[in-house]
């Protein structure tokens, strides 16, 4: 069942004019943990809408944070954040890229982003292609489990999206990658003692 469009983010005007664009469009990484984009997608469940906050790695296309919360504010991009820093430990020098939705440019959250040593990034206002890897995944995310289902419960959408993120994580091929998922991709690609690979969720 198609409806109107839900807006996940409202720009933070006075943010903004801090904030920079440091990937201008290139994605590609040449380790993990070397640039990370961010964004905001939405589910529509029988009370309401839930909302996916999720982090990528660009270098293996893997989720490597989320989080899924009733609400839109600044702590579900904040959790999705804390979940990849925790799982993945990054070294300082990481770009955390993302629109300039109010979430991504608040305070709390870029000082949060400074605090693991990483550097805030902002596309464009009104351009998607400032974050098409994210954009990307939302795609396919909606096109291969969504695909415009009404989930009945939190706790239902909540089981589908956590066993749909570990089978693209764990074993969904990816063209990009070579036809073999990300966590194989960083297994088969990069070895680094202190760089955790994923496994299936």
């Amino acid at each position: 069942m198609r409806g109107r469009k839900k807006r996940t983010t409202i720009p933070d005007e006075a943010a903004i004019e801090r904030a920079r664009d440091l990937l201008q469009r290139d994605f590609a990484a040449s380790a993990p943990n070397e640039k990370w984009v961010c964004d905001l997608t939405y589910l529509r469940t029988w009370n309401g809408f839930l909302y996916l906050a999720f982090v990528l790695d660009c270098y293996s296309r893997m989720i490597v944070g989320w989080q899924l919360a009733t609400h839109m504010r600044t702590e579900l991009v904040r959790d999705a954040l804390e979940m990849a820093n925790g799982l993945r430990r990054p070294e300082a020098g990481l770009i955390a890229h993302s629109d300039r939705g109010s979430q991504y440019t608040s305070i709390r959250y870029t000082e949060r982003v400074d605090e693991i040593g990483a550097a805030p990034s902002v596309g464009s206002r009104g351009d998607a292609y400032d974050n098409a890897m994210a954009e990307a995944w939302v795609a396919t995310f909606k096109s291969e489990l969504v695909d415009g289902r009404r989930f009945p419960s939190f706790e239902h959408a909540e089981h589908e999206v956590l066993h749909w993120i570990g089978f693209y994580n764990s074993e969904r091929l990816h063209e990009a990658l070579g036809d073999v998922p990300p966590v194989e991709y960083e297994q088969l690609n990069f070895k680094r003692e202190n760089t955790p690979i994923l496994s299936a969720t």
